[in-house]
């Protein structure tokens, strides 16, 4: 069976890092931007990093210009942002595309492995990403495809996929899951 240790990415520097050495741990692999509504969320990520990491739980960033253009400039430049507004201490790694011909091999095994979750309608936004979406595709809840930046996805230690949560999803319901795995 195929997990996420049979993959290898490129950090920010363009330094080949196999997700094999990240074995063991409890990895919550997120595509992210600097400038969408939900670039905020970098907040809560780093609280959850800080309050499990020493528990065994690593965030893999992987920001991503595909969603409006919202992770401009470059690797360098995003991650001096994310550390100087946000603090933030988990691994970033270099600018990724998720969907389409030329998405990451990790990112479609990720969607392969879990489609879309659906939206918190309680939450602000997630009514202007459905209008948006549906009229783009109408049937595109039924595809596994990334929708938007911050989706989540939790991988256990021992490689598997078993969540995947979409950027509208309370960081409190993601704790839980962690915890569950940790």
């Amino acid at each position: 069976m195929k997990t996420v240790y049979d993959f290898s990415v490129k950090d920010r520097k363009g330094v080949d890092v196999s997700l094999k050495e990240y074995s063991g741990e409890v990895i919550l692999i997120v595509n992210t931007a600097t400038q969408c509504g939900f670039t905020p969320q970098y907040n809560e990520l780093e609280k959850l990093y800080e309050q499990y990491h020493s528990k065994g739980l690593v965030i893999l960033d992987f920001p991503c210009n595909q969603f409006g253009q919202q992770a401009p400039g470059t690797d360098d430049s995003i991650h001096e942002f994310c550390k100087l507004n946000f603090g933030t201490e988990f691994p970033r790694f270099k600018k990724v595309k998720v969907n389409g011909p030329d998405a990451s091999p990790l990112f479609l095994f990720l969607q392969q492995q879990k489609g879309f979750a659906g939206w918190d309608m309680e939450h602000p936004i997630a009514h202007i990403l459905d209008d948006m979406l549906s009229k783009a595709d109408p049937d595109y809840r039924e595809k596994p495809d990334i929708k938007w930046n911050f989706t989540k996805f939790l991988v256990d230690r021992n490689g598997v996929v078993t969540d995947r949560f979409e950027p509208t999803e309370k960081i409190e319901n993601i704790a839980r899951r962690v915890e569950a795995l940790l």
